[in-house]
């Protein structure tokens, strides 16, 4: 398995073209159609879902620090992550989904240990940050390039009426 620099991403099987470059993240409301997804872009489907899956595992996460799990709670948390997991990877384009495939590990156990789950419960809320910093700095380089474009017509415009014939105030009178 060959991995790519950070930042590039390379589709790779039967009929897929290669594709490397930097990849954005990018929030949609709707999911990808499958030629969005077959560019490469990491989106995600359903934002506000994503913030709620994220909020309950770093809450779970810090549960789990707190206090000592017994069996059950040791089995609800396991089945509560790879839920989480499951839930995640409806709402992600496929770059994404084979990332955090890539980064999460099934559980070796039917019962894991706490340390196991902790560590499970970690891993995951720092992909889920690591996604949100990058749709963050996707926003922000948007909102950067639409300021420059605004201002490129702001000063476009007066060379335009300018350009257009000298007119003195009143010429239309």
């Amino acid at each position: 398995m060959t991995q790519n620099p950070p930042g590039t991403t390379s589709n790779s099987g039967e009929g897929a073209s290669r594709v490397e470059g930097p990849v954005t993240p990018e929030v949609v409301d709707m999911p990808p159609t499958p030629e969005e997804s077959a560019v490469g872009e990491e989106q995600v489907a359903r934002p506000t879902k994503l913030i709620r899956i994220a909020a309950m595992v770093r809450a779970l996460l810090d549960e789990a620090r707190r206090a000592p799990l017994d069996d059950a709670g040791r089995r609800s948390l396991k089945e509560i992550h790879e839920r989480s997991i499951h839930e995640l990877q409806e709402i992600l384009s496929p770059d994404l989904r084979q990332e955090l495939a890539d980064v999460t590990l099934p559980f070796s156990t039917e019962m894991p240990s706490d340390a196991e789950l902790r560590i499970a419960q970690a891993q995951l809320v720092g992909w889920l940050e690591g996604l949100f910093h990058g749709i963050q700095a996707t926003l922000f380089t948007q909102q950067i390039q639409a300021q420059r474009q605004f201002e490129e017509m702001r000063n476009r415009r007066p060379l335009e009426m300018g350009g257009a014939g000298e007119r003195t105030p009143g010429a239309y009178l």
